[in-house]
């Protein structure tokens, strides 16, 4: 496969700059397969696509503030995004730095300003990868035997300076006007640990995860720390030579054993995953037998589901790793579909609305319990 395959016109205009008010007023564009028209809906009307049987699954991971303005020793302006947090710390990072020409491992950022109540925040360089990752310490001057000045032990210091001088990483497609970050959140986001948000359960509110659940459908949570493995870009010519960089996944016991039970002869009903994220989640623990681990799980055309029947998801950027995910979803009728969005004045990314595809017209298949 070409990734020239998987590009299409994307008008700026249509990229949605703000969200719409209220979240669950975002339009939804429902796909009933290969011989049916797409219909025209709102997130707001999801219960009346589930019923007794059916389990909606949600990521509920919360975003960091995770980028830093810094400014390097000799003055200049950098920037350092935290991808995942190393040893189980809050000190240790993987990270995006900017610029990493001008870098080299042992130097010494600094927050761009100060005037915010702790000062001797930094940030050391320990080893850059060659592909544009480093590893990297957060540090609080003065700090020793794993304490500050002040007695807080050094990952209560780091979250609290994560808290003053980082940002919500938007993502880059958007502008520079002042936004709400709990905006950039769903209303069910607990652990902070990702990166970017999952854009699909932004459409999410309370009212809606309510009425699914009055329509006799059940509603769980899966926790998937989103990374460099969803928002990197491709680059390779071949699809199939992309490599995914790892992301942490939850799972508990009782959620999976919902999932499993959704596919019970007995009581036939479907997975609905909510976001991309949540889809990796589901098919990695599928694959591995672990509800805990690190996926790098690639899902290409030919790939086969071994959970997922239906994927609620946003419309996604021309030649990315997730419009290659929807096309092994439900294969080339993405195309009509995105195509018929354009035209009816959908939103586009993060902000826009969304998509709920359905794979159905293939055979389930059986789900094992895992190992």
């Amino acid at each position: 496969m070409r990734l020239s395959e998987f590009e299409y016109q994307l008008p700026v205009e249509a990229i949605a700059q703000e969200p719409v008010e209220p979240r669950d007023a975002a339009r939804l564009l429902i796909d009933r397969g290969p011989d049916r028209a797409p219909e025209n809906s709102r997130v707001d009307g999801l219960a009346a696509e589930v019923g007794p049987g059916d389990v909606v699954v949600v990521n509920t991971t919360r975003v960091r503030p995770a980028r830093l303005a810094v400014r390097r020793a000799t003055g200049g302006a950098g920037e350092v995004l935290l991808l995942s947090p190393l040893d189980g710390s809050t000190i240790r990072w993987e990270a995006l730095v900017r610029p990493s020409a001008k870098l080299k491992p042992g130097d010494v950022l600094r927050p761009q300003t100060d005037e915010r109540g702790l000062g001797g925040f930094h940030v050391r360089l320990e080893a850059y990868d060659g592909e544009g990752r480093w590893v990297v310490e957060l540090g609080i001057d003065g700090a020793a035997d794993g304490r500050t000045l002040d007695g807080r032990n050094l990952d209560d210091a780091a979250d609290a300076a994560l808290e003053e001088y980082g940002v919500m990483p938007l993502p880059p497609y958007l502008d520079d006007r002042p936004r709400d970050p709990e905006r950039y959140q769903t209303v069910f986001a607990d652990r902070p640990g990702s990166a970017a948000a999952p854009t699909a359960g932004l459409h999410l509110t309370r009212e809606v995860l309510d009425a699914v659940v009055e329509a006799g459908a059940q509603v769980v949570s899966v926790d998937l720390e989103v990374g460099l493995g969803t928002f990197r870009p491709m680059t390779a010519d071949r699809v199939e030579d992309h490599a995914m960089h790892g992301e942490r996944y939850r799972i508990a016991p009782d959620a999976w054993a919902a999932i499993r039970a959704a596919h019970d002869p007995a009581t036939p009903g479907s997975v609905l995953a909510v976001g991309t994220t949540t889809l990796r989640a589901l098919e990695s623990a599928a694959r591995s037998g672990d509800l805990a681990a690190t996926t790098k799980l690639f899902l290409h055309r030919g790939a086969e589901f071994l959970v997922v029947d239906r994927l609620m998801t946003n419309f996604h950027l021309p030649r990315s790793s997730l419009l290659v995910l929807i096309d092994a979803f439900i294969g080339p009728r993405w195309r009509q579909l995105y195509d018929r969005a354009l035209a009816e004045g959908y939103r586009f990314l993060s902000f826009g609305d969304a998509t709920l595809l359905d794979r159905r017209s293939q055979p389930l298949d059986p789900l094992e319990d895992p190992r």
